[in-house]
């Protein structure tokens, strides 16, 4: 019911979104939240159920975060699957050599991502801001950065 909301809503402004989710979404989640805490007292105690209730109930405010703001999306799957190749790859880093290597890997590897996700080819991205960091300001760093950074004309 909450994603098929979701889905109505995906094209509205955020000021309309965040209206339509405290008209529609914050019903739901109160029937939800009504029925979590039903359950809860039927269940095992030390139950995986149990433990998954709980969880659910102890971050309630920040599962329902998304009712609040128009720009906060219901669900971060999207995140999720742009950091998987980070999680899976995590492993093999532990043997960069050194801790200083596996520093500057996961710097390289946060930049990498972060160029992907903000829609930038990774290798357009490094080959433009390595040819330009000799002669620009320290002052000024952050404009290279991925969510910041326009190519050079």
């Amino acid at each position: 019911c909450l994603f098929r909301i979701e889905r109505e809503i995906e094209a509205l402004p955020r000021d309309e979104r965040r209206q339509t989710r405290q008209r529609k979404s914050r019903r739901v989640l109160a029937v939800f939240h009504r029925w979590l805490l039903a359950q809860r007292q039927m269940v095992p105690p030390g139950s995986a159920t149990m433990k998954a209730i709980d969880y659910s109930l102890k971050r309630w405010r920040e599962l329902t975060r998304f009712v609040d703001d128009g720009d906060v999306p219901i669900s971060n799957n999207w995140v999720e699957n742009h950091i998987r190749p980070i999680a899976i790859g995590r492993a093999n880093w532990l043997f960069s050599g050194s801790l200083r290597a596996g520093k500057r890997a996961a710097a390289i590897m946060s930049l990498l991502h972060s160029a992907r996700i903000n829609g930038h080819e990774p290798y357009a991205y490094f080959k433009d801001v390595l040819e330009r960091l000799p002669t620009h300001p320290a002052s000024r760093i952050d404009e290279l950065l991925p969510h910041r950074w326009s190519p050079a004309t």
